[in-house]
């Protein structure tokens, strides 16, 4: 989130990217919230998207070459993906029943990108009580994510296609300091902690935590720290993200002005 929040910080300087676009398109995780959040917060969603998800992209192929390198990569061929398995509909109506409370109870409270947030807070506390058991088959999910990215792509335009093309170089660039900076960490958990090279980058990268749970199920790591702390970074980032964003963009604007 530091990391991030450095690169974001620099880039809304230079003023690559208009407003407070850049931090949240930098923002380490949860693309799809931050995307939503960030419309809330009156940042260009449509470049937020972008950078979230070529961020993911970039994150998983250097992932993927970091486990080849340290010898991690798998020799199984992937499991054959099961659209329509068999469904537990009670706890799939409860889960339905979960999204649509948690997505009314935001409006009313008006609470920024509640719609992701609500369900999710309600779904760890309720999972933990042991009060429901989330269903969320295949079909349901691509779905989901289908009409989440029909909703943004639909927005972009040839005028703003164009702005990406050549916002593209500098916004590579600050995806690479990134990763760059989240390697160090690693390498400081290696030297300093006693942790493998690989557990160590899988567990400090910066997002596309379902990419990294397939890299990290299929080599020889520790699992369970590298979820754990992948889980972690998530949540921070959900709940930190439009603080840090705020106290950042103020900041820059009190330079601005003096």
């Amino acid at each position: 989130a530091a990391a991030s929040g450095w690169v974001g910080w620099q880039m809304t300087r230079w003023q690559l990217l208009p407003g407070t676009t850049a931090l949240w398109g930098v923002s380490p995780g949860a693309a799809s919230v931050m995307t939503y959040m960030a419309e809330d917060y009156g940042a260009d969603m449509r470049m937020v998207a972008f950078m979230q998800y070529l961020r993911v992209v970039m994150v998983a192929v250097v992932a993927a070459g970091v486990a080849r390198y340290f010898g991690g990569a798998s020799q199984h061929a992937p499991d054959a993906i099961v659209w329509f398995p068999d469904v537990a509909w009670l706890p799939l109506l409860e889960t339905l029943a979960l999204a649509a409370v948690g997505s009314w109870l935001a409006r009313r409270l008006s609470i920024p990108a509640g719609a992701f947030l609500v369900p999710l807070v309600g779904g760890i506390v309720l999972t933990h009580l042991g009060w429901l058991r989330l269903e969320l088959p295949t079909w349901l999910l691509a779905g989901c994510y289908a009409l989440v990215g029909w909703n943004v792509c639909l927005r972009f335009t040839r005028a703003l296609l164009g702005y990406v093309l050549r916002q593209l170089p500098g916004i590579l660039l600050c995806i690479f300091v990134m990763l760059a900076m989240c390697g160090a960490v690693a390498a400081f958990m290696v030297f300093a902690a006693g942790i493998d090279p690989l557990t160590a980058y899988l567990a400090t990268s910066p997002g596309g935590a379902d990419s990294i749970a397939i890299i990290a199920a299929s080599t020889d790591v520790d699992v369970s720290f590298v979820m754990a702390m992948q889980t972690v970074r998530l949540l921070v980032v959900l709940f930190a993200a439009p603080y840090i964003t705020k106290i950042i963009a103020d900041r820059i604007g009190r330079v601005g002005k003096g």
